[in-house]
């Protein structure tokens, strides 16, 4: 298992946004959508900044109260769920040096009580599939920045 590899959102084909601590991601291509809460959420936010798996599990031992191996192969099973339904696709890997299995990085978490870990789940959506393949932004190039206005330079 590597620890130091480092994923990103697997764009341009997969959206996502966070809205109210709920992580919505829309497959572009397959016209599924995805929900994620909780811990879910926290390991996407983790992934989408370039952390490495490594410090992602750190970062839900140290806020999640729970088993050390069970956290460490919950989050390495939810990633390559992630992985398996194509909404991350591997960015790199960190170098060996910076990687710290055994020790938690800091965290903004400001309440000292940890939280009850429960596994992360993927919820999926195949009841739009239709009215998202029809949506024209498939038919848009990205550089003319639709659906966003594209800066002049």
């Amino acid at each position: 298992m590597n620890y130091s590899e480092i994923f990103k959102a697997n764009a341009p084909k997969v959206v996502h946004e966070t809205i109210d601590g709920e992580v919505v991601i829309v497959n572009l291509d397959k016209g599924d959508y995805y929900s994620l809460v909780k811990v879910g959420a926290d390991i996407w936010e983790e992934l989408i900044k370039g952390t490495s798996k490594s410090n992602i599990i750190q970062k839900i031992i140290q806020c999640y109260d729970g088993n050390r191996q069970i956290i460490e192969n919950t989050v390495n099973d939810f990633i390559a769920r992630l992985q398996q339904e194509e909404l991350i696709t591997l960015d790199g890997t960190e170098d060996p040096k910076n990687l710290n299995i055994d020790s938690a990085p800091s965290t903004t978490n400001d309440n000292p009580e940890k939280l009850s870990f429960s596994p992360p789940t993927l919820e999926k959506y195949t009841d739009m599939e239709e009215l998202l393949a029809l949506d024209p932004i498939h038919e848009v190039n990205e550089v003319v920045g639709w659906p966003n206005v594209k800066v002049e330079a």
